[in-house]
């Protein structure tokens, strides 16, 4: 199937929680980080599309109707082009919001000696979240660098998007821009709300 949704935002702008609320709107699966722990073969995949290789979106996104979150956000412009009727769904949060959440989460796999980090070509879920980032920015671990990577990136995205397929959605707005921009009724429950930087730390066993 098409993508119907294509996420542009970062991680940590609580995509966990859109690809819950996605998959009851859209009533199919939606892409997520955590799509690739089933799928072994999907990290190097990643890994050669960040770096500009020729990938079948299809084939990659086979059974799912949207996308968020980090990896896919990485290559959100070749998404948006290859699927020219989706929506370009953008979550976003303030720079430093961001950057607590990130570096309590997200970063702390980072936080030790280059020197210690695998070797190329040896774990590739390793290799996708370095490429992933050093295209971000090469300066990943510096505070400064990230949280001006972040305010680049979301205006990179309010300014290169088509108008008339860009939602930018911030945590907290909730099922209504949403289900406006894809015409489908607001579900009577409330809001997903997934994945807290609590949540994250425990489930990644760094309490």
């Amino acid at each position: 199937m098409a993508l119907r949704v294509v996420g542009s935002g970062l991680g940590r702008t609580g995509t966990r929680s859109l690809k819950d609320a996605l998959e009851l709107l859209l009533g199919e699966p939606c892409y997520h980080m955590m799509e690739c722990f089933p799928r072994p073969e999907h990290p190097a995949r990643w890994t050669a599309a960040i770096q500009g290789e020729r990938t079948d979106w299809d084939d990659l996104f086979d059974g799912f109707a949207a996308t968020v979150d980090w990896p896919s956000a990485a290559c959100w412009k070749e998404l948006a082009e290859a699927y020219p009727d989706a929506l370009v769904l953008h979550s976003e949060r303030p720079a430093d919001e961001w950057f607590r959440s990130a570096d309590q989460t997200i970063l702390e796999t980072f936080k030790k000696p280059r020197d210690e980090w695998p070797t190329p070509g040896v774990d590739d879920w390793w290799d996708m979240a370095v490429a992933m980032f050093e295209d971000f920015t090469p300066d990943f671990l510096a505070r400064d660098a990230l949280m001006a990577a972040v305010e680049a990136w979301n205006a990179d995205v309010r300014t290169s998007a088509p108008a008339d397929r860009l939602l930018v959605w911030k945590t907290g707005d909730g099922w209504e821009p949403i289900c406006a921009a894809l015409d489908l009724p607001v579900p009577a429950e409330p809001f997903p709300h997934i994945n807290t930087t609590e949540q994250f730390r425990k489930g990644a066993g760094l309490e």
